[in-house]
């Protein structure tokens, strides 16, 4: 459907969604799905094992796992417990933890933007170790084995006049980091899935595409070590809105009609306009807990 393909979306299994509803086989790409009924998460991992399904995707090849949790949005203590145990076992699973790592949190985006604000907010929670390690040694913390974390919030190019990626690569230079964790807002193509979903990969993270603002990726090819990408949609396009409003109304229509009114009608200046819940600011505040204690149990000890 071209008015789907216009709209945009950070979720790989969004993508393989529009494949489904033009019932077309996606080769390459594998995916398999779990549902717990009793926490009522469902899981979905997409693997893109091939070149021609990396092209068909959009996306490059890798693991891409997303966590759908209805409650997500709720401050419901319990609840994201267990989310966070799930993001701590999808991270033991994409990165070999079984020996002492350095690793480096980059909290992307502008935490002067609520919906933007994510990435930054996980970084502030996060127990940073490889300062104490680096002037105490392990004793200095009581354990015989720990990860060595460390966290950045790099701003946004606005802010530094640099690209995102320009700084990382600098750090990363300095530091030599095992694995960089990005964490970032993503832009989401269904509006039940805003602040509801997380979606863990292994390709890394490009920040601001979901929005369209090309940036420079946080990538193995481009950092020269693994790189985890993390990320929440907190945004919706508005042109997806006033498509899925209009589609339930021309339901009576035939689909090929259906397609060329919503064209018509959709106005170009949609595209570019993005919607956030009303309640976001709360919502990241549980969002970013959330995340950081799946990453602080996942990284607490070797």
């Amino acid at each position: 459907m071209a008015v789907s393909k216009r709209i945009r979306t950070d979720l790989a299994l969004e993508t393989t969604e529009r494949f489904k509803e033009e019932n077309t086989e996606i080769r390459g790409v594998e995916i398999q799905e779990d549902y717990d009924e009793e926490k009522d998460v469902r899981t979905t991992v997409v693997r893109i094992v091939t070149e021609n399904g990396a092209k068909a995707m959009g996306r490059p090849q890798g693991t891409y796992i997303t966590i759908e949790a209805p409650d997500l949005s709720v401050p419901d203590e319990d609840y994201h417990r267990e989310i966070s145990e799930e993001i701590s076992k999808h991270l033991k699973q994409l990165i070999d933890l079984k020996k002492e790592k350095s690793i480096l949190v980059v909290g992307l985006g502008n935490a002067g933007i609520t919906a933007d604000a994510l990435g930054p907010h996980v970084v502030e929670n996060l127990r940073m170790t490889r300062h104490i390690i680096r002037e105490y040694g392990l004793r200095g913390i009581d354990h015989e084995k720990m990860h060595r974390v460390s966290g950045i919030v790099p701003g946004v190019m606005a802010q530094t006049g640099m690209e995102t990626a320009e700084i990382i690569q600098g750090v990363v230079a300095e530091t030599k980091p095992d694995v960089v964790v990005a964490i970032d807002a993503l832009a989401a193509r269904s509006v039940r899935r805003l602040n509801r979903t997380i979606q863990i990969t292994d390709t890394g993270i490009h920040p601001g595409s979901g929005v369209g603002n090309h940036r420079n990726g946080l990538t193995e090819d481009n950092l020269q070590v693994k790189v985890i990408g993390i990320g929440v949609p907190t945004v919706v396009d508005a042109a997806t809105i006033v498509h899925d409003s209009m589609a339930h109304l021309l339901d009576a229509l035939e689909e090929a009609e259906q397609k060329e009114f919503l064209e018509e009608m959709i106005a170009p200046n949609l595209y570019s306009m993005f919607v956030t819940p009303k309640d976001v600011d709360e919502t990241v505040k549980y969002l970013s807990f959330t995340i950081s204690e799946g990453l602080n149990t996942a990284f607490g000890e070797a």
